[in-house]
């Protein structure tokens, strides 16, 4: 429970509410599964990762009853339209909804109206709106001018809910609180016309390729729709100054599918409903790297350090 997810969504509202929670030492997705059906469970806080894993699992392999989950919470890392609709069509009767935060933002920033009493239609991809008693707003990072409604740019925050600072280290508060009182997350995202917020990626890991931004999370959520793929990650590959880095796709093969480089290089970049989803050339991936798994951490989240390891590794 150290994670601020589990601590603040997890324990400590569960406690509030006297609610009973049933927790694992270690997730297993059969075991997880077979605990839902016994004891009933009707409130299913996941990560990202987890929600995939139940999307990509096959209607003979679901044994279990989860009928009983009525609201399905996702937090900890961005998870795209593709994939949430994917899962929710294995549990068409719960509904889920995705929350957006971070520790030193005290911690929610915007919850899914999917979580009211009277649960609200939910946007897929969404993570809902900005917390009551504060202002959100949405910044060019290189100039630090404020961007309109589906501009993406740097999500910064403001309000009495947020961290006094950096325990001893007044440097780094600075860097992340400025003059103003606006937390700088260094998270990119855009705000919709219906104030929905969206998380594109990480500030530190867009990928530049000769000039342009690319979103490792908006190819990860595309990379995973393709059924011969049980997981991706995409990182940046530092190539010569003129060309920046190239996008790089870590896969892990579904169990038993075959799938070649240009298979995935190929999903990736062929033309799609402009009205879904569309590569445009500088987004499409370069080179591919087959694993047995990503490597993650226990909340969910990729490390990508690890990966980018491995790529020196291999240019050394």
């Amino acid at each position: 429970m150290f994670h601020v997810y589990s601590l603040n969504s997890i324990m400590m509202c569960g406690l509030r509410v006297g609610a009973s929670i049933v927790v694992m030492r270690r997730f297993d997705l059969g075991k997880m599964m077979e605990l839902v059906e016994r004891h009933r469970i009707t409130i299913a806080p996941f990560v990202p990762p987890i929600v995939v894993a139940i999307a990509k699992i096959s209607d003979q392999a679901m044994a279990h009853d989860l009928s009983s989950v009525r609201m399905v919470m996702s937090g900890a890392a961005p998870m795209g339209k593709d994939i949430e609709d994917a899962f929710m069509a294995k549990l068409p009767g719960a509904v889920l909804g995705q929350g957006y935060g971070m520790t030193e933002a005290g911690p929610v920033l915007s919850m899914s109206l999917a979580f009211a009493k009277e649960p609200f239609k939910v946007k897929s991809g969404a993570c809902g709106t900005v917390v009551r008693n504060a202002e959100l707003k949405i910044i060019d990072p290189d100039t630090g001018k404020s961007l309109g409604r589906n501009q993406s740019g740097e999500i910064c925050i403001r309000g009495q809910q947020i961290m006094k600072g950096y325990l001893n280290n007044p440097e780094a508060t600075k860097n992340t609180i400025d003059a103003d009182g606006w937390l700088h997350t260094g998270d990119v995202g855009y705000v919709d016309d219906d104030d929905e917020i969206f998380i594109v990626d990480r500030l530190k890991e867009i990928i530049k390729y000769r000039g342009f931004q690319v979103a490792p999370a908006e190819l990860e959520a595309l990379l995973i729709t393709h059924p011969s793929i049980a997981d991706a990650a995409v990182v940046g590959k530092q190539m010569e100054p003129e060309i920046g880095e190239i996008p790089v796709a870590f896969v892990a093969k579904a169990q038993g599918c075959e799938l070649s480089e240009d298979d995935v290089k190929q999903f990736v970049a062929k033309e799609r409903d402009p009205a879904l989803f569309q590569v445009i050339t500088y987004k499409k991936i370069r080179e591919v790297i087959f694993v047995d798994k990503i490597p993650k951490a226990p909340s969910g989240k990729i490390l990508r350090k690890e990966m980018r390891k491995q790529l020196q590794q291999q240019q050394a």
